[in-house]
C-alpha cells in the first residue's frame, strides 16, 4: 500500500467520523461505505464505457463502426452486452455519479441518492435486495452528505489498473476503523486480517468451493481468493458460499465481494445459519469462519434432533459446538474447516460440552489446535484459538490418523498499539510451514514450547482437553554458561542483601512511629 492511499484513506476517516455528532457508527459506516461503492461502479462504468469507443473506432477491432466517433449513437456505446461480457455492472444515467455529484447540494440527496440505489438493483440482478437505501432517512445536517459526495468525488478509481484492490483497501482499513469506533458490535462484521490470513494460510484453499456460515463482510473469501491468486491460480479456481443473519452486515458483505467482481452466492436473503440454511444440499471444499463467541441465544432448544450433531447435541447456553459441528456436517469427503473460537472451547465442561470433544477426538476430526496470543482483537479481549477439522486425515498430505497437531503461538505477534497485537507476515509463515510440514512429514519435528505432534491416546490422557499448552511443554532456557552452584550463590548473596535492606526499613520505620508517639 502506498504512502499516498494510506494518507487519503486516513482523510477519508476523518470526514467520515465527523459524522459521528450527528448519527451512531452502526448508522454512518453505511452512508460512507455506501457511497464509496457508488462511486467505484460508476467510474467502472465510465472506464469500460471508453475501452467501448476505442473498439467501435478501431477498423481492426470486431466490433468496428466508424473511425469518427460523431457517427456512432450514444445506444450503441451503452450496450449492455458490451459491460456484462466483463463483470462490470450497468449503472443507469440517474445512478451515475456525475449525476449525483451535481444534485449533491440539493436538499433531498438523500432521497435521489436511495433511488439511484434502487435503479442499479433494478438493472444487476445480483445486487437485488443487497443495497442499503437509507440515505434519505438521515438526520444529517443540510450540506453535509453534499461535502462526503464531494469528498469521496476526489477518488480516482479509475485512473488505478488496480482500482478494485484500491477500493478493497479503502473498505478493510474503514471496516477495521468502525469496528474500532462500534466496540463490541463491530466484532459481527469484521475479523483483522492478520487473523484471517493465518486461517487461509494453513487450510490453503486452492481449488473448490468455500464455505463461510456467517460471513460478517465477507473478509475470509476476500483473503481466500488472495491466496489463490498469489500461488498462480485463478480467481474462477474457488466458488465463494456464505450467510449471513444480520441484514445490514449481509449487504455490506454483498458490496465488498461486487466490487471486486467476485461471484457469491449468499443466499436469497440473510438468515439463521441454523434455522434457515442458505445452502441445504451443497457441501464444501473449506469451511472458513470466525462464528460469535459462546452466544447463548441461538435457540438451541429447538434442534433436539437435528442430523448435524452428529458427535452430541450442544448445550442450549452456548453455540460454539454447534457451530463447529455444522461446519463438519457442510464438509465434502476430505473436505477442511478453520475455525475462530474462545479458548474456552478447548477445554470446557460444562453442559455436556466435554463429551462432545471426546466424541470428536475419538471420531478423529481434529487436525490441528492453535493458540493465538490475546490483545488481537480490537473489540474483544477474550483469548482465542484456531480449530482446524477435516473428516479425512489420509486426504491433502500422508496419512495422519489419530494424530492432532498443536501449535502454542502465543509467544508470536508484535504490539501495533498499546493494547493491539498483530501477527506479522513472519508469524503467519511460521505457522503455515509448521503445519504443512507436519501434513506431508517432510522436515517436521516437534519444538518443545511450541508444536508437538500427539496421538489420540495422549489427547486421552489428558481428559481431551485441547489446550495446546498441555502438549508442547516449555521451551527451554538458553543456557548462559554460568554453572549452577554459582548462579545459586550470586541469587543468595542478592536474597541477603535484600533481607538486610527490609531489616534496616524496619528499624528505621519503628524510629519514625515512636518519635510520633507511636511504639
Amino acid at each position: 500500500m502506498s504512502k499516498n492511499n494510506a494518507d487519503f484513506k486516513q482523510t477519508l476517516w476523518k470526514t467520515a467520523d465527523s459524522l459521528r455528532a450527528q448519527m451512531d457508527a452502526a448508522e454512518y459506516k453505511h452512508i460512507v461505505l455506501g457511497l464509496i461503492f457508488l462511486k467505484y461502479i460508476s467510474d467502472s462504468f465510465t472506464e469500460q464505457k471508453e475501452k467501448i469507443k476505442e473498439m467501435v473506432t478501431n477498423p481492426d477491432s470486431d466490433f468496428f463502426i466508424s473511425e469518427n466517433l460523431s457517427d456512432i449513437n450514444e445506444q450503441d456505446l451503452e450496450d449492455r452486452d458490451y459491460y456484462t461480457q466483463d463483470n462490470v455492472f450497468w449503472v443507469p444515467e440517474s445512478a451515475r455519479w456525475e449525476t449525483l455529484r451535481d444534485q449533491a447540494k440539493q436538499p433531498d440527496i438523500g432521497a435521489i441518492i436511495d433511488r439511484a440505489m434502487g435503479d442499479i438493483e433494478s438493472e444487476n440482478q445480483s445486487l437485488r435486495g443487497k443495497l442499503d437505501k437509507r440515505f434519505g432517512r438521515t438526520q444529517l445536517s443540510e450540506g453535509k452528505l453534499g461535502e462526503l459526495i464531494d469528498l469521496i468525488s476526489t477518488i480516482g478509481f479509475s485512473d488505478d489498473q488496480k482500482a478494485g484492490d484500491m477500493l478493497g483497501e479503502v473498505y478493510e482499513y474503514f471496516l477495521g476503523q468502525f469496528a474500532s469506533a462500534e466496540g463490541k458490535k463491530g466484532g459481527q462484521f469484521y475479523t483483522p486480517r492478520h487473523v484471517v490470513k493465518t486461517l487461509v494460510a494453513v487450510l490453503s484453499p486452492h481449488k473448490g468451493r468455500v464455505y463461510d456460515p456467517c460471513c460478517g463482510s465477507g473478509g475470509m473469501f476476500v483473503q481466500s481468493e488472495e491466496f489463490v491468486r498469489s500461488h498462480g491460480g485463478r480467481r474462477d479456481d474457488i466458488s465463494i458460499y456464505g450467510q449471513e443473519s444480520n441484514p445490514t452486515t449481509w449487504r455490506l458483505a454483498a458490496m465488498n465481494l461486487a466490487i471486486r467482481g467476485f461471484a457469491a452466492d449468499l443466499g436469497k436473503e440473510p438468515g439463521d445459519t441454523f434455522a434457515k440454511d442458505q445452502h441445504p444440499d451443497t457441501k464444501f471444499d473449506y469451511v472458513i469462519a470466525n462464528p460469535p463467541f459462546n452466544i447463548s441465544d441461538w435457540g438451541g432448544e429447538k434442534y433436539e434432533d437435528d442430523p448435524r450433531w452428529i458427535y452430541g447435541r450442544p448445550p442450549v447456553g452456548n453455540a460454539n459446538y454447534a457451530w463447529l459441528q455444522h461446519m463438519l456436517w457442510k464438509l465434502r469427503p476430505g473436505g477442511q474447516a478453520g475455525v475462530v473460537l474462545a479458548n474456552g472451547s478447548m477445554s470446557s465442561t460444562t453442559s455436556g460440552e466435554g463429551e462432545i470433544r471426546e466424541a470428536m477426538i475419538k471420531g478423529d476430526v481434529v487436525e490441528v489446535m492453535i493458540a493465538l496470543p490475546g490483545q488481537l482483537f480490537l473489540n474483544t479481549q477474550i483469548p482465542v484459538c484456531l480449530w482446524f477439522l477435516t473428516n479425512d486425515k489420509t486426504a491433502n498430505g500422508r496419512n495422519r490418523k489419530n494424530e492432532t497437531l498443536f501449535i502454542d503461538a502465543r509467544n508470536l505477534g508484535t504490539m501495533e498499539t498499546r493494547v493491539l497485537k498483530v501477527l506479522t507476515d513472519e508469524d503467519i509463515k511460521k505457522v503455515q510451514d509448521t503445519v504443512s510440514s507436519w501434513r506431508t512429514g517432510d522436515g517436521y519435528e516437534d519444538i518443545e514450547g511450541y508444536c508437538k505432534s500427539s496421538t489420540t491416546e495422549e489427547i486421552e490422557k489428558n481428559s481431551f482437553v485441547l489446550t495446546p499448552g498441555r502438549y508442547v511443554g516449555f521451551a527451554e532456557e538458553d543456557d548462559d554458561g554460568i554453572p549452577f552452584e554459582e548462579k545459586m550463590k550470586i541469587l543468595k548473596q542478592s536474597l541477603d542483601k535484600l533481607r538486610d535492606e527490609s531489616n534496616q526499613l524496619d528499624i528505621k520505620l519503628k524510629e519514625n512511629l515512636s518519635k510520633i508517639g507511636y511504639e
